[in-house]
């Protein structure tokens, strides 16, 4: 095991990358359930949308696990999962077959540049500033999400958000286990995020606001009624003239687990020179889980937020990321324990939140007194739970950061590929908003 994965050296032990494993997992496993359930409002099949979630989940985090040895796991993300069920089918009509036929033919693209140097080109290219903005403007947005799904905060007409109802069963419930959690952390309790689930899980039992279904064991679903449909689909993408909606998927997935990788890599103390080994290895697993779920009928996968989870809880090495892939195969065996723990946020809202504040530790290595260092970095880190999209963050980043750098004649200082994407960017939030 040591040798496959490395634990000594990255300093840890088979028994915290399991607790690492089963951590991420807790955290990510709604999207199992919820993936289907936005894309089934699309027309898709509700149980064959929920194998291939899975499948394409495992595929990825597998790769990631194996080959690059990160502690990163793999899934359809939020986000572009809507875009493609409310815009990209329900606004212009288009059958759910042939805008999944677009999602492939984004995933062979994005497949494409990832086994040549470009991704890795991009990721050298982003500036230091910006990479530390990147991993707190995510640490910031995982904890908004925690904050959340908790009841803390809640939409407000006229502040935006605001201070949810204390009162609420569920909202105390994960107020008491971020407490628990947090004694947890400060006594340094190994796999205290993990047991911090496990005591909010036992309490939401005993208080009868977390049901334990009747059946625990099912048979998976069929995936026949989405399988191969998008590659059948091909030729009506082009037929149709979907070149924008291809350009919208690839722009938003690279950014998105670009930036995703950047933070949970850095995170974990596994960046060397602003960058890191096996790094095409690591692009080229979500570029094959996303062209890989798109046959078999599930949107574009991301590296998951929800992998700083594990980190946080001592994850080091690609065996997090395998235990994950078996628990995540188990779904498909144990939807209706899966469903229970995806209906329950204040089992992960408490680890969300802490894990957000870890990852603000890069923000000190920021250089505050260089203006066009500061800013570019502070818009980043804001604007992302504020848009409540990574993408979008870095949008503005990599907009700004050029354009200041620019003002003060430091022109050697931009990457070529810096200014590229400032222009795509540019025509993205003009044109193709998320």
């Amino acid at each position: 095991m040591d040798r496959l994965f490395g634990l000594k050296e990255r300093g840890t032990t088979v028994r915290t990358e399991i607790l690492a494993g089963m951590t991420t997992f807790l955290t990510m496993v709604y999207i199992v359930v919820v993936n289907p359930s936005i894309l089934e409002q699309a027309g898709m099949d509700f149980g064959a949308v929920f194998v291939a979630t899975v499948f394409a989940s495992v595929i990825g985090t597998l790769i990631m696990g194996l080959f690059a040895n990160y502690p990163i796991a793999i899934a359809p993300g939020m986000g572009l999962n809507a875009y493609f069920a409310f815009s990209v089918v329900g606004q212009t009509g288009v059958r759910w077959e042939t805008a999944m036929g677009a999602v492939l033919v984004a995933g062979v693209i994005f497949l494409l540049l990832s086994v040549t140097p470009f991704r890795e080109g991009l990721i050298r290219a982003i500036p230091d500033s910006l990479k530390h903005g990147i991993t707190a403007g995510i640490g910031l947005f995982i904890a908004f999400i925690g904050l959340k799904s908790a009841g803390v905060i809640v939409g407000d007409k006229v502040n935006l958000v605001g201070l949810g109802d204390m009162h609420e069963p569920m909202t105390l419930l994960s107020l008491a286990g971020l407490f628990v959690t947090l004694v947890m952390m400060t006594l340094r309790v190994r796999g205290a995020l993990f047991f911090g689930m496990v005591f909010t899980a036992f309490f939401g039992w005993v208080f009868d606001l977390f049901q334990l279904p009747e059946r625990w064991v099912t048979m998976p679903p069929s995936l026949t009624p989405t399988l191969g449909k998008a590659i059948v689909a091909i030729p009506d993408v082009f037929a149709q003239g979907l070149y924008a909606v291809i350009f919208a998927f690839l722009l938003v997935t690279l950014f998105d687990t670009t930036g995703t990788m950047i933070g949970v890599a850095e995170q974990a103390k596994l960046m060397k020179n602003g960058t890191f080994p096996r790094m095409r290895s690591a692009l080229l697993a979500d570029a094959v889980g996303m062209t890989a779920g798109a046959a078999m009928g599930t949107s574009p996968t991301s590296a998951f937020i929800e992998s700083s989870s594990g980190v946080a809880a001592g994850g080091r090495t690609g065996l997090t990321a395998v235990v994950v892939s078996i628990l995540l195969l188990l779904t498909l065996f144990f939807a209706p324990v899966v469903q229970a723990i995806a209906a329950m946020p204040a089992i992960t809202a408490p680890t969300l939140i802490i894990v957000g504040c870890f990852m603000l530790g890069g923000l000190k290595k920021v250089a505050w007194d260089d203006f066009d260092e500061a800013f570019p970095a502070f818009i980043t880190m804001l604007s992302m739970p504020l848009t409540f999209s990574i993408a979008t963050g870095i949008a503005f980043g990599f907009i700004t950061y050029p354009l200041l750098k620019l003002v003060r004649g430091r022109f050697r200082e931009i990457h070529p590929l810096m200014l590229l994407f400032m222009i795509l960017f540019i025509l993205q939030l003009a044109f193709l908003p998320e």
